[in-house]
């Protein structure tokens, strides 16, 4: 690998014109259009590569931020200081891997088509966040006599809008130890080739150039690629590629974001089916864990245990006492908010002393062959800093415990059978559950829409009905989730506390938006199959006039929300403006040309 750097000097400036290809990209239209400028590519997958370290007069300070004008707020980099360093209580030496996630300053950064384009086309649960960044931290402390402290600290920070923590600490993986010896030339060189990268394009296998060689990214199971909302849930869409092709061989990743989730639910893994019920309803949840992995790992795999369902109350894999939102959090003179949180620090314990579920986790201990499963406790036990683990709570289920999951589990453990498996069949187990709830509301939601030949062209496109949740409930009992889930217990007032959470609010706008745009994708082949100009012949120009600014206007929203209609349907009402403005007097055309 060359750590030599940049070729250009400009070249490292986003004002330069430089724009690097890729050369395994072998069109730009895979890329839609986002190569338009320097370092359009690298945004594409990170907003920046910080380096964290410890000063012994500043305590955590940021050393370096890449590329150069990219500009971080001062409640950004202080956020970002303390998130990339373990608390002193987690004893973290050698090397560390974690993440966390943090809110944007207000006003950051303007929409971007690509990201439009990209989260239109993604599963819900991995599209960019349009207010938070994630960070996936590499961070080093190992014994150094010539350092005063008598210990080297430092954090290898990549920033990103993705939730794609496979792919970003495999990448870390790679690039921290080599930058940990060769330093800035060689973050450089790898902020190059980033890059150069293609821009993730859901549903395509991307072949990514890395210090040489090439990492190959799909998401799912072996070989899959960056996934697709067209996606089959639970499925493994693998196709082989010419991997003759690409030479050196890639390192092929399983997958760019699913965790491992036997690993991470070992010692709770009798209680999962409350876990599944407190994050789906969003219950204000706290996990404290010996150390920001564990504490990270946790909070990731809970909140991706109701997929394909997306999480829609906030959360922070890893959260410190130093956080811009801590005081927000731990208020006592309002009710908790729903919000996933992941700390590491004793002193949470008294904080939280009036939020409603605790997970306390220690070291994984081993009973014989078997984790060590912790204890359902009162949360009036939780109030010493040796607190043992437990789950602190006084929730009582809706649906009753899958002992048959608990058990084939456990068998496994038993057998050795490997982690990947026994992930595998609790991944498959979440979603069949998640699915069972959700096909209900889906199937009541796509009642609501209105019928196809409702839409015509002379008419705006009838509006979706209203959600009635007493008409949802009255369906349950001939198309409920006992059609396709064998858990006995009150589904019913799962749902009703289900309709108060933020999850629902998310997923019924998200419906809703999708539901909306396809009326709005009708209507616009409707108005293309009509007789446009034939009904033109029988109107007054103030009439044409009005017809040809409100096309304008749906042509434009067509395109600013990338709606997905019948090939030649936008240009043929381009020509349609073209023509019929064309046959108006002049002084309409100035009229036209000014709106």
């Amino acid at each position: 690998m060359s750590d030599g750097g940049p070729k250009d000097e400009g070249r490292w400036s986003r004002g330069s014109d430089a724009v690097v290809m890729n050369p395994f990209d072998g069109s730009e239209d895979a890329d839609r259009g986002a190569c338009r400028g320097p370092w359009a590519r690298f945004s594409s997958w990170l907003e920046c590569v910080c380096v964290v370290t410890f000063d012994l007069e500043l305590g955590q300070a940021i050393e370096l931020v890449y590329p150069q004008d990219v500009k971080l707020t001062e409640k950004e980099k202080t956020s970002i200081c303390y998130l990339s360093f373990p608390d002193s209580y987690s004893g973290c030496l050698g090397d560390t891997q974690f993440s966390f996630r943090l809110r944007q300053s207000v006003g950051r950064r303007a929409w971007r088509l690509r990201e439009d384009v990209y989260n239109r086309d993604a599963p819900a649960t991995l599209q960019t966040e349009a207010s938070h960044f994630f960070g996936y931290v590499y961070f080093r402390q190992v014994k150094d006599v010539s350092v005063r402290r008598g210990y080297f600290q430092k954090s290898l920070v990549l920033v990103s809008r993705l939730p794609y923590y496979g792919l970003f600490h495999s990448l870390l993986q790679v690039v921290a130890p080599e930058f940990f010896e060769k330093l800035q030339p060689c973050l450089e060189a790898v902020c190059s080739e980033i890059d150069q990268w293609p821009s993730p394009v859901p549903g395509q296998t991307l072949h990514l150039p890395l210090m040489g060689g090439v990492l190959q990214v799909r998401g799912g199971v072996l070989q899959v690629r960056i996934p697709s909302k067209t996606d089959k849930p639970g499925g493994s869409p693998v196709r082989q590629t010419d991997r003759q092709n690409v030479l050196p061989a890639p390192t092929v990743l399983p997958s760019v974001h699913e965790l491992d989730l036997f690993k991470c639910f070992q010692p709770v893994l009798v209680h999962l089916q409350m876990l599944w019920e407190l994050v789906l309803l969003g219950e204000p949840l706290v996990v404290m864990a010996p150390s920001p992995t564990v504490s990270s790992e946790t909070v990731l795999a809970l909140i991706s245990i109701i997929s394909p369902l997306r999480f829609c109350c906030d959360f922070r894999p890893y959260f410190t006492v130093h956080d811009s939102e801590f005081r927000e959090f731990t208020t006592r003179t309002q009710a908790p908010p729903s919000v996933v949180l992941g700390v590491t620090n004793p002193f949470f314990i008294k904080t939280f002393q009036n939020w409603p579920h605790i997970v306390r986790l220690g070291e994984t201990k081993m009973a014989g062959d078997l984790p060590k499963q912790v204890k359902v406790k009162k949360l009036s036990k939780l109030k010493t800093l040796d607190t043992k683990p437990g789950v602190y709570t006084a929730f009582k289920t809706f649906l009753h415990k899958d002992k048959f999951l608990i058990k084939r589990l456990l068998k496994g453990i038993q057998r050795k059978r490997p982690s990947e498996a026994q992930s595998a069949i609790l991944s498959r187990h979440l979603l069949e559950l998640t699915q069972s709830f959700i096909i209900p509301l889906e199937r009541y939601m796509a009642s609501l829409m209105p019928l196809q030949r409702s839409v015509t062209p002379w008419k705006t496109p009838p509006q979706i009905r209203p959600f009635s949740q007493e008409d949802f409930m009255s369906t349950l009992d001939h198309t409920g989730p006992q059609l396709t889930s064998g858990l006995k217990g009150d589904w019913t007032g799962l749902y009703r506390k289900f309709f108060r959470s933020p999850n629902f609010d998310g997923w019924y706008r998200h419906r809703h938006k999708e539901m909306t745009q396809k009326l709005e994708s009708l209507h616009l082949e409707v108005l293309c199959d009509a007789d446009l100009i034939g009904w033109t012949r029988e109107k007054s120009e103030v009439e044409i006039v009005d017809l040809i600014l409100k096309l304008r206007e749906k042509l434009s929203k067509a395109r600013r929300q990338q709606l997905q209609v019948k090939d030649g349907v936008l240009e043929k009402l381009d020509g349609f403006i073209a023509v019929v403005t064309g046959s108006l007097p002049a002084d309409l055309h100035t009229v036209l040309n000014t709106q």
